[in-house]
């Protein structure tokens, strides 16, 4: 077994060394997630973690680590006989991105289940990890099946496996730690949720600290033995330390004056639900107890609130997480006085005993409980350019004012606001990956057929396995009112759900979308498509096109962000160059299929159909269109043009592409909705 790298000997990232030695001291926070670039001791700092817990108590021989004190009646280990027990480290489980549901929850042998009537199963990973921590690293990359199964057992604390009416329950507590870069995209809301503590982590900037990062690193490489060996007593230091925190988390008293700032806080940032608030509590109490105290301070809730309120405050994938700390010193001054005492509100006059001027000592030797000056946490938008667009895809720069038609680059359009679009799908079935646009084949969804099974069998159908067995059953001996089933029999559950496509977008920059203000619009539109590609699990690319080329903007990513914050930042001006725009969107579909032949594209030109410059541009970008056609490649033009007098291009240019063309007003859900609403009003004024 490798020697993990040693928690104490992390270099900095104080922040993250804080959240999960909080969860070390009370399970009950709920878990981290460590944002982050890659390359910042995410993961490291994390498998560290289990080095540091207590031993656990368990029943002995028990699969499901069942608690000797109060063993779980519903074990299918069980009954346990009482007095066997014994103890263990605790332990660290690890899920793949591309694990499979059977990993994750366990399998259960239907063959035995039919023939035999026994359950015998198999336990997973989350049985793995209850009592434990379960760690998921890219947890952003999580298959949404995989993260169905995750929220359910968060929040029954129990895994449930079910197959055709046989079924096996067993506990699943653990504390859920996740890491993922940004850059690749973003968790869904309700995952999202589960997580008590977020962190965001980034490299120092600091040439010392840098330096001593590669040292101990190359240090751990040459020998990890002797380097874990000279760490030792820190770790069994901070391994007390945890133990006394733990002991000293029931006596740890929360009073009305910090209950009544920490919902204060979460109703001024306007959190949703209560978990927030719960969460808070029980990080706050936690801090109290890692720092040795009985009493929970104003600091203790303003730490709190730094570490369990940026990531629940998002109101859409393209705001950034964050908090702004003046506010939260403002909101935690205001209700400083609102002790036990008074049950009406923050006293004027001074603070109570709850108070941030209320017992001093800052932690007890936590880390420092902000960033340090200067450094506003490293949010996302602060980790690119120092000219980087707004946080918000929805807020018009100063520049957005863009230039009389005909002028060269022009500065960038801010875009209109995001709207609900018309679900644009790729037609056919396809089996690409797992997610909510297109018709595919999927392990997940509704059962339209059987097959034989190629493999493990992993979900049976019954109707077809009774249906192959029952021709037999003379010839196999039948004698009792059991069916007789051989493996031949089983049949495999064919499934028909949604799948996740690649997302294309082909924009025109050129002068001519920017004549009569159009491009604010036309970014506000593809924002829209972007938000929706983000709810459908798709990932997006950007090609834009303008001037005399094309350029790929954002190469195929599972970040809408990034997607959102070139689209931007993107300027207009120049001719339009069509054919060079589908010429380079072709050659990223080319590219993108060598490397995930089975996700299927969907490619959305926005443009009002205009080919400009360069000889022949109209015949070339025709030619350009017969390469999609000939591929039968999905394709929507969104149709920008506008004016009393229109051309009709872009439907031209949808016939070439093989697809359809919408206008921008069409691309709108609730234009649908309008139009039968009017239909059904003329219908009852007519009878």
């Amino acid at each position: 077994m490798s020697t993990p790298f040693p928690f104490t000997a992390v270099v900095g990232q104080d922040d993250l060394r804080l959240a999960l030695l909080l969860n070390a001291v009370s399970p009950a926070v709920g878990g981290v997630l460590v944002r982050g670039e890659k390359g910042t001791a995410k993961s490291t700092a994390v498998r560290a973690l289990s080095a540091l817990l207590p031993r656990v108590d368990v029943v002995s021989g028990c699969r499901f680590s069942c608690d000797p004190h109060s063993p779980d009646p519903a074990c299918p280990d069980g009954p346990h006989a009482p007095g066997a027990s014994g103890s263990r480290p605790a332990r660290m489980v690890e899920l793949p991105v591309g694990a499979s549901e059977d990993r994750l929850v366990g399998a259960l042998d239907i063959e035995r289940a039919l023939t035999e009537g026994v359950k015998a199963f198999e336990p997973g990973l989350l049985a793995d990890a209850h009592r434990g921590i379960l760690y998921v690293d890219e947890v952003n990359l999580l298959h949404d099946h995989l993260v169905d199964l995750l929220l359910d057992a968060a929040a029954m604390g129990a895994s449930y496996v079910e197959r055709e009416g046989v079924s096996v329950r067993h506990a699943a507590r653990f504390l859920l730690v996740g890491t993922m870069n940004p850059e690749e995209g973003e968790l869904r809301p309700q995952l999202l949720d589960r997580f008590g503590l977020t962190v965001e982590v980034t490299a120092s900037r600091e040439p010392g600290q840098r330096v001593e990062v590669v040292r101990r690193r190359l240090a751990y490489d040459d020998d990890p033995a002797s380097f874990a060996a000279r760490w030792a007593d820190e770790e069994a230091t901070v391994r007390r330390r945890v133990v006394a925190a733990r002991e000293l988390l029931p006596r740890v008293r929360l009073g009305d004056g910090a209950l009544r700032q920490i919902a204060a806080t979460c109703a001024a940032f306007e959190v949703d639900g209560m978990r927030a608030d719960i969460v808070m509590a029980r990080t706050a109490t936690a801090l109290a107890a890692w720092a040795g105290r009985t009493d929970v301070l104003a600091e203790d809730v303003r730490q709190a609130a730094l570490l369990a309120l940026p990531h629940r405050r998002r109101r859409n994938p393209f705001d950034a997480p964050g908090l702004d700390e003046d506010r939260l010193d403002e909101t935690l001054e205001q209700f400083a006085g609102a002790g036990d005492g008074d049950p009406d509100g923050p006293d004027p006059d001074g603070p109570g005993p709850d108070g941030p001027d209320g017992g001093g000592g800052g932690g007890g030797g936590q880390p420092d409980a902000g960033p340090p000056d200067g450094d506003t946490g490293a949010r996302p938008e602060e980790a690119g350019s120092a000219q980087s667009a707004p946080s918000r895809a929805g807020e018009r720069p100063d520049t957005a004012e863009p230039a009389p038609s005909g002028a060269g680059e022009q500065s960038a359009a801010g875009a209109g606001e995001p709207f609900r679009t018309k679900v644009l799908s790729v037609p056919g079935l396809g089996e690409g990956a797992a997610g909510r646009r297109s018709r595919a084949r999927t392990e997940q969804g509704r059962t339209t057929g059987a097959r034989r099974p190629r493999g493990v069998l992993t979900k049976l159908h019954l109707t077809a396995t009774v249906r192959a067995a029952a021709p037999h059953q003379r010839a196999r001996g039948r004698s009792g009112p059991g069916l007789v089933v051989r493996g031949d029999d089983l049949r495999q559950a064919t499934r028909e759900g949604r799948e996740g496509n690649l997302v294309l977008f082909v924009v025109d920059a050129s002068g001519s979308m920017a004549a009569r203000q159009r491009m604010g619009a036309v970014k506000g539109a593809v924002l829209s498509l972007l938000l929706d590609a983000y709810q459908r699990r798709d990932k997006v690319g950007l090609v834009t096109f303008r001037g005399a080329a094309a350029e790929v903007a954002l190469p195929p990513t599972s970040s809408v962000d990034a997607a959102a914050a070139r689209l931007e930042s993107l300027p207009t001006g120049g001719r339009t160059p069509l054919a060079a725009g589908l010429l380079k969107a072709h050659e990223v579909l080319r590219v993108e299929r060598l490397r995930d032949p089975a996700r299927r594209a969907l490619v959305v030109v926005v443009t009002d159909g205009r080919a400009t410059g360069g000889p022949e541009p109209v015949a070339l970008a025709e030619r350009a269109a017969g390469l999609f056609a000939a591929e039968q490649v999905a394709c929507v033009i969104v149709d920008c043009e506008s004016g009393p007098v229109r051309l009709g291009l872009a439907a031209r240019l949808a016939a070439g592409l093989g697809g359809t063309a919408v206008t921008l007003d069409e691309l709108r859900a609730d234009s649908i909705t309008a139009l039968v609403r009017d239909v059904r009003a003329t219908s009852r004024r007519a009878a």
